[in-house]
């Protein structure tokens, strides 16, 4: 008998219409892909990053969106999010150590890029 081990790097992606259904879309698609692969135990965080990430780019754009889970090997594990907006965040426009601003706590929004960070580094 021949055992075959999933390979250590993979990649999947997903196209997201602008409507307000993709962010849960593009968590089902996460919890499905890691589910597959054996990583339930990051699932939480990246169901946060990939939530935060697609809402932001339905609230702030009006095309269509990207998902792209990627496993690089070593553990690591990238969430990336495409949309047709023409500006980078500012979260990623600026030098690596630079941190996002601190959000009025009576402010409505305004956070996900705040949880980003926190998540990633």
């Amino acid at each position: 008998m021949v055992t075959v081990s999933p390979p250590d790097t993979w990649a999947y992606a997903l196209r997201l219409l602008p409507d307000p259904c993709a962010a849960h879309v593009a968590r089902m698609t996460a919890r499905a892909a890691l589910g597959g692969h054996g990583l339930r135990e990051v699932l939480d965080v990246v169901e946060l990053l990939t939530s935060e990430l697609v809402t932001n780019a339905y609230r702030h754009t009006n095309g269509p969106a990207s998902l792209r889970l990627t496993a690089l090997g070593g553990g690591r594990l990238r969430v990336g999010v495409w949309d047709s907006s023409p500006h980078i965040p500012a979260l990623f426009d600026q030098s690596p150590g630079s941190r996002v601003a601190p959000v009025p706590a009576d402010a409505s929004g305004g956070r996900g890029l705040l949880l980003v960070q926190e998540c990633v580094g």
